[in-house]
C-alpha cells in the first residue's frame, strides 16, 4: 500500500483515518533492519561484519525471486484454462501437465486443477502420489449436486503442493465416452472453484473433446520430444492451429522441448529455438530428470534443481500471457 495523505483523498476529506498509517509513510527507512540477504557470499559477509553490511541478495536468488513473483502474480477476473497439447504420444504431455499444475499451486495462493480430458486410458492422476477412486466421469454425472468446494474435493487427488487433479476413467471403453458436452461440464464445476485449469489432452486433435479444450483455451502448452519426427508433428500442430481459427492461441502459445533421455540430443536445440521462435509467443526447455523418466509419482521438492526452474520458468511464462491477454 503505497503512502496517502489528506491531500490525496480528495477536496471533501477533512480527516485522516487511521489505515492512512502506512508503513511506508511513517518508518523511517534508516532505522528498519533489512531482511538477512541469500546467497553464499552475501550470507558470509553478513555474518562475518555481525549483521552490520547487508550486500542483499547474490544475483541468482535475485533471478529466482524474479521469477516467483512472476509465478505469485495476480489474476483478475474469470477463470483461466490453459490446454496442454501434443500430436504425439509419449513425448511428456502429461509429465508437463504435472510439472506445471505443481510449480503453479506451489507458488501461488489461488486454486490450480488439472484435468485428464484423455479420451483413453489417461495416466494424469498416476503422477502424484495421492489418489482417489474418484474421476472425470464421476464428476460429469454428480455435476448439478456440488455446491461448494468441499463437494469438489471429493472428485480429486491433492498433491502436496496443492495441486488438485482430476482423474480419467481407467477403463479406455468407458472414457471414449468422454466428450464435448461432458468436457464442458467439468469446466463448468471447475470455474466456480479454481483460478487455473489445465487440460492433459489427449492426441487427437480432431476429437470432440479437443474442440471443446480450445474452445475454453486462454493460454496453449504445445510439447515436443527431441526427435526429428516429433518435432515436425508438434510444428504442423501450429500449422493446424493456424489453419482452423486458433491463429491467436497459436501465436501466443509456449512450446516445450522435453528432454527425455541423458546426454546431448539427437537435435540442435539451438535451431528448434530459432524454428518455434518464428511461430509462437515462447520455448522452454525442459531438461533431463531421471525422477521423471520413471513415470512414477512426481514430488515436486526430489526434482532437480534445474527441472524445478523450468517448471517454475514455465509457469511464470503461462502467468505473463494471461495478463498479457487480461490487458489487451
Amino acid at each position: 500500500m503505497t503512502a496517502r495523505r489528506l491531500e490525496d483523498l480528495g477536496k471533501n476529506a477533512e480527516r485522516e483515518s487511521s489505515d492512512l498509517l502506512t508503513a511506508d509513510r511513517v518508518l523511517n527507512p534508516s532505522r528498519v533492519a533489512k531482511a538477512a540477504p541469500e546467497g553464499a557470499w552475501p550470507e558470509f559477509i553478513y555474518g562475518l561484519t555481525g549483521g552490520k553490511l547487508n550486500l542483499g541478495d547474490s544475483r541468482s536468488v535475485r533471478a529466482r525471486k524474479a521469477i516467483e513473483a512472476r509465478v505469485a502474480a495476480p489474476l483478475s477476473g474469470e477463470t483461466r484454462f490453459v490446454p496442454v497439447l501434443s500430436r504425439k504420444g509419449g513425448v511428456g504431455k502429461t509429465t508437463v501437465t504435472t510439472l506445471l499444475g505443481m510449480a503453479l499451486a506451489d507458488g501461488r495462493d489461488d486454486r490450480v486443477i488439472a484435468i485428464d480430458a484423455n479420451p483413453d486410458r489417461g495416466t494424469l492422476a498416476d503422477r502424484i502420489a495421492k489418489r482417489t477412486d474418484k474421476t472425470v466421469r464421476d464428476l460429469v454425472h454428480k455435476a448439478t449436486e456440488i455446491r461448494g468446494f468441499n463437494d469438489i474435493s471429493r472428485f480429486v487427488a491433492r498433491d502436496e503442493t496443492r495441486l488438485d487433479v482430476l482423474a480419467s476413467d481407467p477403463d479406455p471403453r468407458i472414457a471414449e465416452a468422454f466428450g464435448e458436452d461432458d468436457y464442458a461440464r467439468v469446466a463448468d464445476v471447475a470455474e466456480h472453484f479454481y483460478s487455473l485449469v489445465l487440460t492433459d489432452t489427449g492426441t487427437g486433435i480432431i476429437h470432440s473433446v479437443m474442440a471443446a479444450t480450445l474452445a475454453h483455451a486462454d493460454q496453449l502448452i504445445i510439447v515436443t520430444g527431441l526427435n526429428l519426427d516429433e518435432v515436425r508433428l508438434a510444428s504442423e500442430t501450429i500449422t493446424w492451429l493456424e489453419s482452423n481459427g486458433y491463429e491467436d492461441l497459436a501465436r501466443q502459445a509456449i512450446v516445450v522441448l522435453n528432454q527425455q533421455s541423458e546426454g546431448t540430443p539427437m537435435v540442435r536445440l539451438n535451431e528448434l529455438e530459432v524454428h518455434f521462435g518464428s511461430r509462437v509467443g515462447s520455448i522452454v526447455h525442459l531438461p533431463y530428470d531421471r525422477a521423471l523418466a520413471t513415470g512414477a509419482a512426481i514430488v515436486y521438492r526430489d526434482l532437480q534443481p534445474t527441472t524445478r526452474d523450468a517448471a517454475r520458468d514455465l509457469a511464470a511464462r503461462v502467468v505473463d500471457g494471461l495478463r498479457r491477454e487480461r490487458q489487451a
